[in-house]
């Protein structure tokens, strides 16, 4: 830190055991502690204010270079550096009328629409008779409501025991 060696230490604690005394010595040893205890804490949250202003810098730098980003507009971009006048776009452009260096097609003549004679009402060709055949289907309205379960069929309750008893010949009508 200071750069300063053991003998000159030694000197300095030879220096001060003169001057303070032998009796003082620890009082001014334990001062001189509070005193350099205070001086690192001074100097580390100094050093932490500088830490944190480094971090608050570099962040609003990447929140530039971010914004930089989302502003970015990377199909112009493109554009410029493939095709900076234009000139390959434009000739892929193509209108109604096609390619601006083609020759317009032809107006091509609509095929007329065939024309028949059908029935008014349509012939039934199978074998079914008409009546047999399935009724057209009507198209009802559309409900919202989840469809109704069928009803489970209960089964029949168990005959009760006397009227068993009682259903049963007996054999004593002789």
């Amino acid at each position: 830190m200071f750069d300063i060696a053991w003998s000159e230490l030694m000197v300095i604690a030879v220096i001060a055991l003169v001057v303070i005394g032998p009796k003082d010595l620890p009082k001014a040893i334990f001062t001189l502690g509070k005193w350099v205890r205070k001086a690192r804490v001074v100097a580390r949250e100094f050093q932490t204010h500088i830490d944190d202003m480094m971090r608050e810098t570099e962040l609003d730098e990447l929140r530039k270079e971010a914004l930089k980003t989302r502003d970015l507009n990377i199909k112009k971009m493109m554009e410029d550096t493939i095709d900076p006048k234009g000139e390959v776009g434009k000739a892929f452009d193509v209108g109604l009328n096609g390619h601006a260096g083609s020759t317009p097609e032809p107006d091509l003549p609509q095929a007329p629409a065939p024309v028949t004679d059908a029935p008014a009402v349509p012939m039934v060709t199978d074998s079914v008779a008409p009546s047999a055949a399935p009724s057209p289907i009507t198209a009802s309205p559309i409900s919202t409501e989840p469809p109704q379960p069928a009803p489970v069929p209960q089964p029949a309750p168990a005959p009760r025991a006397d009227a068993v008893a009682a259903a049963q010949p007996t054999d004593k009508q002789t």
